[in-house]
């Protein structure tokens, strides 16, 4: 588990393996019921942790303008990463699914007790937070940003993504 620092919030961010309960932890997010709140990220469409942090900003700042597209704080941070207008459509894709097995855990201004809690609900082996790159499907990437292999040759997968972030509520 990693703690980043965004402005005057944090986000504990942690990577599990092998999880086998992602459907109990899907059926609680969508009651309303998963204690502590945690956004839970297909970890497969993650080349690095950047675009996260990108995401976490912006959902901090419409957060602080009142002006959230979801319900809670952690689906904004999930449809914030997705670069989908379309909020079903983007908790669906990059959200876990019932047969999720790898799983980026991000929370808000954790507590210590909340950490352990965290670490408790997700069923599954937590691996260091750099291995996100060498464990992305490209392919899939590519496919759900819309990233082509001449962009690939100006900037990273993960620039292409942040761009994608910051810019989806200009276009």
């Amino acid at each position: 588990m990693k703690v980043f620092q965004i402005n005057d919030s944090t986000l504990t961010l942690a990577l599990f393996t092998d999880v086998t309960n992602s459907k109990e932890l899907l059926d609680s997010m969508q009651a309303g019921t998963l204690e502590p709140e945690v956004a839970f990220l297909n970890a497969s469409l993650i080349p690095d942790v950047f675009p996260v942090l990108a995401a976490a900003h912006k959902t901090l700042v419409s957060k602080s303008r009142g002006s959230l597209t979801t319900r809670t704080l952690h689906s904004e941070l999930v449809y914030n990463y997705s670069g989908s207008k379309h909020i079903t459509e983007s908790l669906r894709r990059c959200g876990i699914s019932d047969s999720s097995s790898y799983v980026l855990a991000a929370c808000f201004n954790t507590s210590p007790d909340e950490v352990k809690a965290i670490e408790k609900l997700v069923h599954g082996k937590e691996i260091n937070l750099e291995e996100l790159g060498e464990r992305a499907d490209q392919a899939q990437i590519q496919k759900h940003f819309k990233i082509t292999g001449p962009e690939l040759t100006l900037s990273s997968v993960g620039d292409a993504i942040t761009c994608r972030i910051a810019a989806r509520d200009a276009l």
